[in-house]
C-alpha cells in the first residue's frame, strides 16, 4: 500500500512515467540480495542494511576471492546490457547499479579495507552485534539467537583478520586498540543487560558465545600490540584512489581542488553568518539544558509533530500519512557499552516502515560532546538532519520508490547533503526564530560541515595526520576535541565521505536553481523536495540530469 505513493515527475514542463527496464532490475536484485549478506558492518547508520536471520560476516581469505570474483562477474553482466531504447531514468538507474558495484570494488581493491585497516575487524565482530542491540523494538527471540551467532563469529572473525591484514596501517590500529579497550568490560556490561531482556533458556549460550567473543578480541588486541611497531603509517588513499572514488561510487563532477575551493568558500560563509548571529543576540540569555532526558524526549516528541505540520503548512513539502515518527528515547542499558561503535539510531529499513524511528539520547549534561550537548538544549536540529525531513523521513520515503534500485544506498553524498540541505532550508523558512541561540547553532554547524571538505580531502592526499586533524577540527568548528579526533578517525579510512555534507548540499542548491531558472512558473518547491526526496538516494546530479535533462554534469560518467 505504500509503494502506490508515487510522485509524478516534473520534467521540462511535462510528466514522466517511464518503466524501469526489466533486464536492469532483475540485475540489480541479484547484486542487493548478494551484497546484503557480504558487505561489511560499518558505523555510518546511512549504509546500515538487514542481514538474513542466521547471519555471520565472513571475511576469510577464500571468501575476499570470491567477493572480488563476484563483484567482477557482476559488473560484466552489467556492461553487457543493451542500452538500446532505454528511457533516461534507466540510463540514471544503470549508473546507480554501477555505483553500488564500484563501492565494492572500491573495499576490496582500492582502499583494500581487509587487508589494511584492523578497525575493520572491530565493526565485524562489536560493530555486527551493534546492528542487531540498536534496533528499539522488543527483543524477540530470534533477534535475541541472531545476537548470540554473531558473537559466535568473533573468533573466525579474528582468524581472518590475523590471516589478511598483510599490509597493516598503524594509526588505523591505534583507533582499533581505542575500540577495544576494556572490551571484556564492555561486553559482559551488554550480556548482563540483556538477559533480563531474552529467553531464559538463552543465558548459557548468551554466557558462553560471549566468553569466547572476549577472549578473540583480546587475543586481536596482542596480536595489533605485537605488529603495531612494525605497520606503516602511510594511510593515504591519494590522488588517483580520490578521484575514482568521486567519478565512478559518488558520481560528483569535480576535481579535488575544486571541491576544496567550494568547502573553502562555504566555511567563510558560515564563519560570517555566525558572527551576525551571535552579535545580534547578545543579549539573549543562554538556553539552559533540559532538566531531565524525559523532559528531553517530550519536548522532542512535541517539536517532531511541530516539524511535520510546518513543512506542510509552509508549502515545502509532502509528508506521507503513512509515514511514521522519528522520537528519542533514553540510551538502554545493553547500547551504552558500545555506543562509541556508530550513530546511536535505529532509522528502521524498507520492510519496517510501520515502525517509528528512534535516536538514543543520554541524560543531558554540560560535558556531552558536541552534537549531544547541541540536542539537549534543543532537539530541533538533530531533527531536522536526522529525522524529519532529514534521513528518516527521506531514506522511509525513497524505500517506498516503486522503483527498486532506487531503495537501495548507492553512495551517503545524497542522503548526507539533503540532511544539511533541509537544515538551513527550516533556517531561512524562520523554523528557528524563537530561539536565537539555535540559529547561532545551526550555524556552527555549517562551519564543521564546511571544514570536513577540506579535512576529508586533505587526509585522503596525505597532508594531515589524523591528529592534526582532529585538532584542526577542535580549534576551528570550534567543539570537543575527543568529538573532533573521532570524526578524523573515522574520515580516514572512510575518503571520501566527510564532503558528502557540503558538496552534496552546494549539489542540491545548484539542481534547485537550474530547475527554477529552466522551469520558470512552471517550478514548484514542493513538487521539487517531493522528487528529491523519494530519490533521495541518487546522486544529485544523476537527479538533475533527469528532472532537468542537463547533461553537463553526467557525459563524463559514461566514459
Amino acid at each position: 500500500m505504500i509503494r502506490n505513493w508515487v510522485m509524478l515527475i516534473l520534467l521540462g514542463g511535462g510528466l514522466l512515467m517511464a518503466q524501469p527496464n526489466p533486464e536492469l532490475q532483475a540485475l540489480s536484485k541479484a547484486f542487493w540480495e548478494w551484497r546484503f549478506v557480504t558487505q561489511p558492518a560499518t558505523g555510518d547508520d546511512i549504509l546500515r542494511v538487514e542481514r538474513p536471520d542466521g547471519w555471520q560476516p565472513d571475511f576469510s581469505p577464500a571468501k575476499l576471492v570470491e567477493y572480488d570474483a563476484k563483484y567482477r562477474d557482476f559488473r560484466r553482466q552489467l556492461d553487457g546490457l543493451s542500452r538500446e531504447s532505454w528511457s533516461r531514468s534507466d540510463s540514471v538507474d544503470f549508473l546507480c547499479l554501477r555505483s553500488a558495484m564500484e563501492r565494492v570494488n572500491w573495499e576490496l581493491n582500492v582502499l583494500r579495507l581487509p587487508y589494511r585497516n584492523p578497525d575493520f575487524y572491530v565493526h565485524q565482530t562489536l560493530g555486527s552485534l551493534y546492528e542487531l542491540l540498536l534496533i528499539h523494538t522488543p527483543i524477540t527471540g530470534e533477534r535475541a539467537k541472531n545476537m548470540i551467532t554473531r558473537l559466535q563469529s568473533f573468533p573466525a572473525t579474528v582468524k581472518a583478520a590475523q590471516a589478511n591484514l598483510n599490509d597493516p596501517v598503524g594509526p588505523f590500529a591505534d583507533i582499533a586498540l581505542e575500540a577495544l579497550e576494556d572490551v571484556r568490560g564492555k561486553l559482559n556490561a551488554v550480556a548482563a543487560a540483556l538477559k533480563p531482556q531474552i529467553e531464559r533458556s538463552l543465558h548459557k549460550s548468551l554466557d558462553k558465545a560471549t566468553k569466547a567473543g572476549i577472549e578473540a578480541l583480546e587475543n586481536y588486541q596482542h596480536w595489533l600490540r605485537e605488529k603495531r611497531p612494525g605497520m606503516s603509517d602511510d594511510f593515504s588513499c591519494g590522488r588517483e584512489a580520490y578521484e575514482y572514488f568521486l567519478k565512478n561510487i559518488a558520481m560528483i563532477p569535480y576535481t579535488p581542488e575544486a571541491l576544496l575551493e567550494q568547502g573553502r568558500q562555504e566555511w567563510q560563509r558560515s564563519v560570517s553568518f555566525e558572527t551576525f548571529e551571535k552579535l545580534r543576540n547578545r543579549e539573549v540569555p543562554p538556553d539552559p539544558l533540559f532538566p531531565s532526558a524525559a523532559a528531553q524526549i517530550e519536548a522532542e516528541r512535541r517539536d517532531e509533530e511541530a516539524i511535520r505540520r510546518f513543512l506542510e503548512e509552509k508549502d515545502i513539502m509532502s509528508v506521507p500519512d503513512w509515514l511514521q515518527h522519528y522520537l528519542n528515547k533514553k540510551m538502554p542499558d545493553h547500547i551504552t557499552p558500545l555506543a562509541y561503535m556508530g550513530v546511536v539510531d535505529d532509522l528502521t529499513s524498507d520492510t519496517r516502515l510501520h515502525e517509528d524511528a528512534v535516536s538514543y539520547i543520554p541524560e543531558p549534561s554540560p560535558d556531552l560532546s558536541y552534537f549531544r550537548l547541541a540536542t539537549a538544549k534543543d532537539p530541533r536540529p538533530i531533527i531536522v538532519h536526522e529525522g524529519v525531513p532529514g534521513h528518516y523521513f527521506q531514506m522511509a520515503i525513497s524505500w517506498a520508490n516503486p522503483n527498486p534500485v532506487r531503495r537501495r544506498y548507492i553512495d551517503s553524498g545524497a542522503n548526507e547533503g539533503i540532511g544539511f540541505y533541509v537544515e538551513e532550508l527550516l533556517l531561512q523558512f524562520g523554523l528557528f526564530d524563537n530561539k536565537p541561540h539555535t540559529r547561532e547553532i545551526i550555524y556552527n554547524f555549517m562551519r564543521l560541515r564546511a571544514l570536513r571538505v577540506e579535512i576529508d580531502i586533505q587526509l585522503a592526499l596525505g597532508n594531515f595526520t589524523i591528529e592534526q586533524a582532529g585538532e584542526y577540527l577542535a580549534k576551528t568548528v570550534p567543539m570537543d576535541k575527543p568529538t573532533a579526533v573521532h570524526e578524523a578517525g573515522f574520515f580516514a579510512y572512510n575518503p571520501g565521505q566527510a564532503i558528502t555534507y557540503q558538496i552534496g548540499k552546494l549539489q542540491i542548491v545548484k539542481f534547485l536553481s537550474d530547475a527554477k531558472i529552466q522551469l520558470g512558473e512552471q517550478f514548484n518547491l514542493r513538487r521539487f523536495h517531493d522528487y528529491l526526496m523519494e530519490n533521495g538516494n541518487v546522486p544529485i546530479a544523476l537527479l538533475r540530469w533527469e528532472y532537468l535533462g542537463l547533461d553537463d554534469e553526467v557525459r563524463g560518467f559514461f566514459e
